[in-house]
């Protein structure tokens, strides 16, 4: 086991960075990409955290739930950016209060 200098600092950072993601989802409910973002530095931090973890009781594991993270964020990103992109080609807007009228 590894002996981690400023663990709790770099947990409080890692606890502040998700808290930050947190409230970009709760209180800013009109703006899709700032949506996006906030669940991307939600996703970091819990990778960070898992990272962290795992270097402290020096196990692997928790690095490859976070490479399988990684990958699934990316794709995440990828598909609700093309998505975001096409719907703003059709309306010229990405507001959320006209995206709640598709269905499919």
């Amino acid at each position: 086991m590894f002996f981690i200098e400023n663990f709790n600092l770099i947990f409080f950072t890692i606890l502040f960075l998700f808290i930050i993601g947190l409230l970009g989802i709760i209180l800013i409910d009109k703006n899709i990409l700032i949506t996006i973002m906030s669940i991307e530095l939600m996703l970091l931090a819990i990778n960070l955290n898992f990272i962290l973890i795992s270097f402290y009781i020096n196990d692997i594991n928790g690095f490859i739930i976070c490479l399988f993270i990684l990958i699934i964020s990316a794709a995440e990103a990828a598909i609700g950016l093309a998505i975001i992109i096409n719907y703003y080609r059709l309306n010229g807007t990405i507001s959320y209060n006209l995206i709640q009228n598709l269905k499919g």
